[in-house]
């Protein structure tokens, strides 16, 4: 008994050219259930593996006059079963012989092959039901033209669906591929796509596949899909969130990225927080953000789902005991624009409303790190120095202290800068925060004072915006009120100047002079 059946190894050896016939596989699936008969170890398994043999032999024997050759997808499922009847001979062969290392492993080896002959027996009855065997398969459906009806449509992503749930891998790959085509240039594919049964369960399912090329294409058209509010509940009724996280502890950057790219459009909606924590997913995340190996592409979408979560308060704890707080503040410092603007997007949203993590933040050195983004000396985008400049106005103006760090680090300075010479937002940006700062205490009223602010206000003075003019008339207002300020304001015949040539245009009496005159009397103390 402990033999090698020659008979089977011969088998085997025959079917090892590509062109495989059906009569090669039902006579390996009917010498394997002979091999296994005498078996007496984990009885109750192999006899589950016969019955699938013995359903899955009926099947191949029904359709044996066909030409597997001439049809890909049948040409693939029977060298799917010969694989797997290699597989379950040399499990047969170790049990025979006594031979496996183990009775756990080995249990656990033949739970996996029922699986795979049971999957063999729904593939082929799928392709019966399909009608692959007498339409002739083998022809690729062509894809509808732009004005197509839905009818035609339908039936086009209908044979992608069947081409891939039993298509050998190629045929898989290329479904996946055709269907991405579509849905990202027509949304109405996206539709149908939801509409289809089981085309959604199919996707999910390929998250999980351990062919990497399968894996990246199914996340590509699950990004697009995840992009449509109106689709969302059904993959996350598909039970999408766990494969997503899977993917993202995955080897591949590209199904990573695409995983993070969909799991931050599914947690706009904070009731899928919940989901994500479950599934490990916060860890996950925190752990792309932290790893130098992790490309901007990978952290700015994992950045964007970490800000949609830290609205769940237990969340954002765990969140900041994990460290969030630091990494996210060297993150801010990056040289990426997409990862800038999303780190600090982050320590804005975690920080708000939470004074503890508000002096985090501080200590960890977030207000230095946010100044020099907005440092008019280094590289960034207007869009970086926007972010910046509204976090260091939610972080900072609500407290004299976190003012006067802000001052150390340059910041009065840099403010007065995009003032002057910002592009048209950053300009209106920099105002606004100079009005704010213009509304606290004192001491940053003498220092906007020394800075040279108060020019720059009167300028504003004569801007077109109702908006610009009033901020600037009631921040010169606020500034003036300090009898120094006041000195330094009327020595320079220029601000006076100004404000008498506005006063003297008739055309804006309306307006500026209203404005104008309700400054406090510019005398000297």
């Amino acid at each position: 008994m402990g033999q090698e059946n020659p008979k089977q190894h011969q088998i085997f050896q025959e079917s090892s050219p590509p062109k495989r016939s059906l009569r090669q596989a039902i006579e390996v699936i009917s010498s394997l259930i002979s091999y296994s008969l005498p078996i007496k170890v984990f009885a109750v398994k192999w006899q589950l593996i016969r019955n699938k043999l013995e359903e899955l032999n009926s099947s191949l024997i029904a359709i044996e006059d066909c030409d597997s050759s001439q049809n890909p997808i049948l040409s693939g499922m029977v060298s799917a079963v010969l694989a797997s009847a290699s597989d379950c001979y040399d499990l047969a062969r170790r049990c025979v012989d006594l031979s496996y290392s183990g009775k756990l492993l080995m249990q656990s080896d033949l739970d996996v092959m029922v699986a795979k002959f049971d999957r063999h027996v729904k593939n082929l009855s799928g392709i019966c039901t399909a009608g692959i065997l007498s339409q002739g398969f083998a022809i690729v459906v062509s894809r509808p033209g732009v004005n197509a009806c839905k009818d035609d449509m339908r039936f086009y992503v209908r044979d992608l669906l069947t081409r891939m749930k039993i298509g050998d891998l190629e045929m898989k790959r290329q479904a996946l591929v055709n269907l991405y085509d579509v849905v990202v240039e027509d949304e109405k594919y996206v539709k149908i796509i939801v509409e289809v049964g089981d085309l959604v369960n199919i996707l999910v399912s390929l998250l999980d596949s351990m062919e990497m090329e399968l894996q990246q294409d199914a996340v590509k058209v699950v990004a697009v899909i995840s992009g449509f509010d109106s689709y969302k509940s059904i993959l996350i009724g598909a039970g999408i969130i766990g494969p997503l996280i899977r993917v993202l502890e995955s080897r591949s950057e590209i199904s990573k990225e695409g995983a993070a790219r969909s799991l931050q459009k599914l947690t706009q909606n904070s009731d899928n927080a919940w989901s994500v924590s479950a599934y490990g997913g916060v860890t996950a995340l925190l752990k792309i953000c932290a790893s130098v190996d992790s490309t901007a592409e990978l952290i700015s979408p994992a950045c964007g789902v970490l800000r949609n979560l830290v609205g769940v308060d237990e969340i954002k704890r765990f969140m900041i005991e994990e460290g969030a707080v630091s990494t996210f503040i060297k993150l801010a410092r990056s040289k990426d624009e997409g990862v800038q603007i999303s780190s600090i997007e982050f320590l804005q949203n975690i920080a708000s409303g939470d004074e503890s993590v508000r002096q985090s933040v501080v200590k960890e050195g977030g207000i230095r790190a946010l100044v020099r983004v907005f440092d008019p000396k280094i590289a960034c985008s207007s869009k970086s120095r926007e972010m910046a400049l509204r976090a260091i106005e939610n972080l900072c103006f609500s407290s004299a202290s976190y003012i006067s760090v802000l001052m150390s680090y340059g910041f009065m300075d840099q403010l007065l800068f995009f003032l002057r010479n910002g592009d048209v937002l950053v300009q209106e940006l920099a105002l606004k925060a100079a009005f704010r700062l213009s509304g606290t205490s004192e001491e940053t009223k003498k220092a906007m004072g020394d800075a040279g602010f108060m020019s720059e206000f009167v300028k504003f003075l004569d801007a077109k915006s109702f908006e610009v003019r009033e901020m600037a008339a009631v921040a010169l207002n606020s500034l003036v009120s300090v009898p120094k300020n006041r000195k330094i304001f009327v020595q320079d015949d220029r601000n006076v100047g100004f404000l008498l040539q506005l006063l003297d245009q008739e055309e804006t009496n309306s307006v500026k002079c209203v404005q104008v005159t309700s400054l406090p009397q510019m005398t000297t103390p």
